[in-house]
């Protein structure tokens, strides 16, 4: 394949196999980039690594629980040991639905704890990970996949809007820290993103409401301005230009591709 713009750089991807990961990963090695994919399904990251080398593409895959030090630490140094010992670009797709449709007064204090440990520690550790191979290589592009609930609170959502807010804190942090090593960090907040988790909320919402599904996705896609959801392509397209040069000057920046909800 012709090289792209991230041709000759190592990606870390986490969470590769689900949602918006394998649009991600492919996205980013038609670039030019090759990928340590790191996740808990070992399954499905292996058909993601599979489709990746038949386009020309270098990747691994390594089992890897985000929000457990040992394995990321384990998978930064597979990455390093199987790519010349550099890592370019940090992306934490990973991430968890936590309580849908649940008030605050009903949270489960458990539930609670685990998306926090998903959303907000797994991207802490993986960024605490790869800092010093980027701060000392005076390169580096990290991009979280945020979420537009982090950006606007919501009703029913308490405890994953509560982590969307939390990695806005760590991603600015990080970039005021990074910066002066030439290391980006920028969250990418996707609004509602078609697929089965949005399929999954509608039923749910359906029930507790009475009302069909058709119903409700329509009158969610009135609260955005282009009338539309988001793709994983869409997000994909975004998270590739903040893994690249062309965004050299953007840092610290919560990017909502969101079909124009948070306005």
């Amino acid at each position: 394949m012709s090289a792209g713009e991230l041709a000759g750089r190592i990606a870390v991807v986490t969470g590769a196999g689900k949602g918006m990961g394998p649009a991600i990963a492919e996205t980013l090695a038609r670039e030019g980039a090759d990928l340590m994919f790191g996740g808990r399904d070992m399954t499905a990251l292996a058909a993601v690594a599979d489709s990746i080398r038949a386009i020309g593409r270098r990747a691994a895959v390594v089992r890897c629980d985000v929000s457990e030090p040992a394995d990321v630490d384990a998978m930064v140094a597979e990455t390093l040991q199987a790519f010349g010992g550099r890592i370019d670009i940090l992306v934490n797709a990973a991430g968890g639905t936590g309580p849908v449709e649940k008030s605050t007064i009903d949270t489960d204090p458990g539930d609670f704890d685990d998306i926090v440990k998903v959303n907000m520690k797994g991207c802490y550790l993986t960024i605490r990970a790869v800092l010093p191979t980027m701060m000392a290589q005076r390169y580096g592009k990290i991009v979280n996949v945020g979420g537009s609930w982090g950006l606007r609170g919501r009703a029913l959502r308490m405890s994953y809007s509560a982590t969307k807010w939390g990695l806005r804190g760590i991603m600015k942090s990080v970039a005021l820290e990074a910066g002066p090593y030439n290391v980006n960090v920028n969250n990418v907040c996707p609004g509602i993103v078609e697929g089965p988790r949005f399929e999954n909320t509608l039923k749910v919402k359906s029930v507790r409401l009475g009302r069909t599904v058709e119903d409700l996705r329509r009158e969610s896609a009135e609260d955005y301005a282009l009338r539309r959801f988001s793709t994983a392509q869409d997000v994909a397209n975004v998270i590739a230009f903040l893994c690249g040069d062309r965004s050299r000057q953007i840092t610290g920046q919560d990017i909502a591709v969101d079909g124009g909800w948070v306005i």
